[in-house]
């Protein structure tokens, strides 16, 4: 008797072209699954920590104690005419979020080798679940930096708020999507080529180091700037900067770059993710 392919809800079939993109709409389905990652990771990472949470915390006022020091006392970078402190914090709040989900999303495979080869659901889940992880660090870390701020702003800095703070979300989920497609295309080598999953904590450090974090944007020169633009990067710090602290040089065309740079990423990613993701248990 033959199978009728219309009597049934689902049909799991891996011959699924690279440019098939229906499951990617039908995510809202599996929301409950993607909480539940989110539930897990979120548990059992700081199940059994000492500070917990309080980790998020911790690590952005180091980095800043550090930059201040080194770069701002001792290499004496400016700064834009900006507190250097609230200068760095800044950019290492921002650079925080991209570099968790960037780490978290780049190891997918490996990690969840076991999880993936014993039940079926959109692969794509876990790194969403991974973005919306980092988010929850990113909001700690972000209410710290709002304390500082208000703390320099009332101390006399030359710092005023405005209605631009209401882009913020905008640049979230462009750091989230620009983390999510960096992460799909190195989570589908990673897969094959493990090495590149012990160079990635080098690799995202050396990255930290050419964005505009430790240093402003306006002493690039210009010569070097269309390099520094094709950072994706480079836009979200400097914009992150610029609607808090109201000083940046970014121009349009630096935002349009990388802008352009992320969504040539994301679509390399996502083809590379759903190419690896049908037969990766052979190689993991």
């Amino acid at each position: 008797m033959k199978n009728n392919k219309d009597n049934w809800d689902t049909i799991i079939d891996t011959k699924r072209s690279l440019f098939d993109i229906s499951f990617f709409f039908n995510l809202y389905k599996y929301r409950d699954l993607i909480y539940m990652f989110v539930k897990r990771d979120f548990v059992t990472f700081y199940k059994q920590t000492i500070l917990g949470p309080l980790w998020y915390i911790v690590q952005p006022l180091v980095n800043t104690l550090v930059f201040t020091v080194i770069f701002g006392n001792l290499a004496k970078l400016p700064t834009d005419g900006l507190p250097p402190f609230i200068f760095y914090m800044a950019g290492n709040v921002i650079w925080a979020y991209f570099a968790a989900c960037l780490n978290l999303t780049s190891n997918i495979f490996v990690a969840n080798a076991g999880l993936f080869g014993k039940v079926h659901f959109p692969r794509l889940t876990v790194p969403i679940a991974n973005v919306i992880i980092s988010l929850l660090q990113f909001a700690i870390q972000f209410i710290i930096f709002t304390l500082f701020l208000m703390y320099f702003i009332y101390s006399g800095s030359d710092i005023t708020l405005s209605f631009n703070v209401l882009y913020l979300p905008l640049i979230l989920f462009y750091v989230a999507f620009a983390s999510l497609g960096f992460g799909m295309l190195i989570s589908a080598i990673t897969a094959k080529y493990r090495d590149l999953t012990f160079a990635m904590s080098f690799l995202i450090q050396l990255w930290m180091y050419v964005t505009p974090i430790v240093y402003p944007l306006s002493l690039v020169p210009d010569n070097y700037r269309i390099f520094v633009a094709l950072n994706p990067m480079t836009s979200a710090v400097e914009i992150f900067k610029y609607i808090f602290l109201g000083e940046s040089s970014i121009t349009s065309n630096d935002i349009i770059i990388g802008l352009l740079v992320t969504i040539l990423v994301f679509i390399f990613g996502f083809f590379a993710f759903n190419r690896v993701e049908k037969n990766f248990m052979d190689t993991v």
